[in-house]
């Protein structure tokens, strides 16, 4: 659950980050934006450091599954647009490959 708990947190520092630029660039928002934003971004790549993986790239794929599930919910909870099946179905297919990728067998 540790594990659910760094990438759900990092998912979130990256997309309000992410989505600070966006306001200030594509919402004509204050530069102001960019603080907060700048902020947030290096606090997901130290949450994101926290993972239990092995390796960075192998952190780094299984992260991509939680946070394209949780710019879907960014997507419906802050900018009031409800995925639709298909989205639903593609987080589907990306979570399960990010617990492959994580929890896998490996070879010694």
């Amino acid at each position: 659950m540790q594990v659910l708990a760094i990438y759900l947190t990092a998912a979130l520092a990256e997309i309000a980050g992410c989505f600070a630029f966006w306001a200030w660039y594509r919402l004509d928002k204050s530069p102001l934006w960019l603080v907060p934003g700048m902020a947030s971004l290096a606090l997901f790549a130290w949450v994101l450091s926290l993972s239990p993986a092995d390796q960075a790239g192998r952190a780094y794929a299984a992260y991509g599954g939680v946070y394209i599930t949780a710019s879907l919910l960014w997507l419906w909870l802050a900018e009031g647009r409800r995925p639709d099946q298909w989205d639903v179905m593609g987080a589907a297919i990306c979570l399960a490959g990010a617990a492959v990728i994580l929890w896998g067998p490996r070879a010694a």
